[in-house]
C-alpha cells in the first residue's frame, strides 16, 4: 500500500495531479478541496493517498489532511453504491467537518445538492453512516461555520472530548464553561477536560 507521496508538484488540474517521486510521474486523483491546498507547479507537495487496485488499473486517489482520506475510506468502504468517483465528488461538494454534521442532523437535502448524490444516495448516506461518525460531529460543523477564537476554539474542544465520553451536549457545555470559569481562558484543553471530569 502506498500510504503517501512526497515529491514536486508538475501538473495541477482539479481534478487530478501529477507528482514526481525520484524520476517517477505519479498521476494522483483528488477531490477539489485537496487542489485548493495545494502548491504552484514546479514545488514540494505531500499527498495522502489510496491505492486502489481493479483488473485493469491500480488508481491512486490523493489527499491534502487525513480527514479527507478517513472520509473517503469510509464512504468506499461502508456505503452501498459509493465508489471512488463519487466519493470524490462528495469530498469536492463538502468538507468532511460539514459532511459529518450533515450525516448526524440527517440532513438529506444538503447532501443531496452535492454534484452526482442524488435524494435516494443522500438518504441511504444518512442510514449507513449515522452510527459511524458519531454524536458530536454536529457540535463540530456548526462550530465551523463561525470563526471561533482560540479560547472558543479550546471550548469547542473540550467538549467534543466530552461528548466523545458520552456526555450529553448541554452538560458537555456546562461543564467547560464552568472549568473554564475557574481556570481562565489560557487553560489547555486537556486542563478543561479534566477539570471538566472532576465535576
Amino acid at each position: 500500500m502506498i500510504a503517501f507521496l512526497a515529491g514536486q508538484l508538475v501538473e495541477a488540474l482539479p481534478t487530478h495531479v501529477v507528482v514526481e517521486v525520484q524520476g517517477v510521474g505519479y498521476e494522483v486523483f483528488i477531490p477539489l478541496s485537496s487542489f485548493d491546498k495545494l502548491p504552484a507547479p514546479g514545488n514540494p507537495v505531500r499527498l495522502l493517498t489510496h491505492l486502489a487496485i481493479r483488473e485493469d488499473a491500480h488508481v491512486l486517489y490523493g489527499f491534502a489532511t487525513a480527514a479527507e482520506r478517513d472520509l473517503f475510506r469510509l464512504l468506499i468502504n461502508t456505503v452501498s453504491g459509493v465508489g471512488p468517483k463519487l466519493a470524490l465528488s462528495i469530498l469536492s461538494g463538502m468538507s468532511p467537518v460539514v459532511f459529518r454534521g450533515a450525516i448526524a442532523s440527517g440532513d438529506v437535502k444538503a447532501l443531496s445538492r452535492i454534484s452526482g448524490v442524488g435524494k435516494k444516495t443522500a438518504e441511504r448516506l444518512v442510514v449507513e453512516l449515522k452510527d459511524k461518525v458519531g454524536a458530536a460531529s454536529t457540535w463540530e460543523a456548526a462550530s465551523a461555520q463561525h470563526g471561533l477564537t482560540a479560547a472558543d476554539q479550546k471550548v469547542n474542544d473540550a467538549m467534543l472530548a466530552l461528548i466523545a465520553l458520552d456526555f450529553k451536549q448541554p452538560e458537555a457545555h456546562e461543564a467547560v464553561r464552568t472549568a473554564q470559569a475557574v481556570l481562565g481562558e489560557q487553560a489547555t484543553v486537556e486542563e478543561l477536560v479534566r477539570a471538566a471530569l472532576k465535576r
